[in-house]
């Protein structure tokens, strides 16, 4: 096997093309003054292609060296390629905000409606990355996550425990990119932060045997709300689903609820009986946009519209 082909006179004279110099060593000429050196490798049985460097930037002698110390990595159970590209990664500063977009984007699939919620990244949004969003991901400790959330870890419970979830999440997410950071400081921050005092109150619901009379009451309400309730109620649906209930959904006396749409993510068929049919007839008038209940503006309902009518008829329970 010839080795070393190439010399420096040679090289600058080639045109366009491969030229191999041996061992797997190829200069790639773009042009007769450009080009680059690459490494053909053998990494688990798949040949792979590793950079040298610019040509003329990076000498045939420079190119044999760094080839000589891949072919060591490797012949010592590394990969080279890998291992470089670990240590761009670590050379390049990656910010908790970078990370936590990089985390988002892997788990966005997971999420309902790929994440364009914007639930996902709420709290973050809202709580850390504001405050915590510029340092090096690798710099964060439990001390700095408990001090941004330990303002609300007691009046906002429920958004300072997804906080976090999603800080932990991420830094997982880091530690895979090959990082150097700290997977037990959510734990930690969690154990500074002690037991939140925060007590869960819910909302009371009617009782079931004084449902037919409250029912009767609403059919004397003329209002999409009420409307609304009276939906809710004969289909057992959840508060959004019938808020953004169209006509089109309605076929016959089944209503169609597409999967993107309802909780599971799978589509619902949901039989309506002939007082639920009356309901929506008694809409038809006012759906000009497609919904089946809505605003004057032809917008679908608001989510407090239904409470706020409860709420403002002196009903403080809700239907169950």
């Amino acid at each position: 096997m010839i080795y070393n082909t190439l010399n420096q006179k040679k090289v600058k004279n080639l045109s366009e093309g491969k030229y191999a110099d041996g061992q797997g060593i190829w200069l790639i000429k773009r042009s007769k003054n450009a080009g680059k050196w690459v490494l053909r490798l053998n990494v688990s049985g798949k040949r792979r292609e590793m950079g040298l460097g610019p040509w003329p930037d990076v000498s045939i002698s420079e190119a044999r060296g760094c080839a000589a110390a891949a072919r060591r990595k490797l012949r010592e159970g590394f990969d080279p390629i890998e291992e470089r590209q670990m240590a761009r990664v670590k050379q390049r500063r990656l910010t908790v905000s970078e990370a936590i977009d990089g985390c988002f984007q892997a788990r966005q699939a997971e999420l309902k409606k790929d994440g364009y919620t914007g639930r996902w990244m709420s709290p973050l949004n809202v709580h850390v990355i504001p405050k915590l969003g510029k340092p090096s991901v690798e710099e964060i400790n439990q001390h700095q996550i408990v001090r941004i959330l330990e303002p609300i870890w007691h009046t906002k419970p429920e958004s300072a425990s997804k906080a976090l979830n999603r800080i932990n999440l991420t830094l997982k997410h880091a530690a895979a990119l090959g990082l150097d950071v700290d997977l037990q400081a959510t734990m930690k921050a969690r154990a500074l932060l002690g037991k939140q005092r925060h007590k869960v109150t819910h909302i009371p619901s009617i009782p079931y045997p004084e449902m037919p009379e409250f029912y009767s009451w609403l059919c004397e309400k003329e209002l999409t709300s009420s409307l609304a309730l009276r939906f809710l109620i004969l289909t057992a649906a959840r508060t959004r689903e019938v808020r953004f209930a169209r006509h089109d959904e309605i076929r016959d006396d089944i209503w169609l609820l597409p999967s993107e749409r309802t909780k599971t993510g799978q589509e619902h068929r949901v039989p309506l009986s002939s007082e639920t049919l009356k309901v929506i007839h008694l809409t038809t008038p006012q759906s000009i946009s497609g919904f089946v209940f809505p605003t004057h503006s032809g917008k679908a309902m608001s989510d407090a519209a239904m409470p706020t009518f409860m709420k403002r008829e002196g009903h403080t329970s809700r239907p169950a």
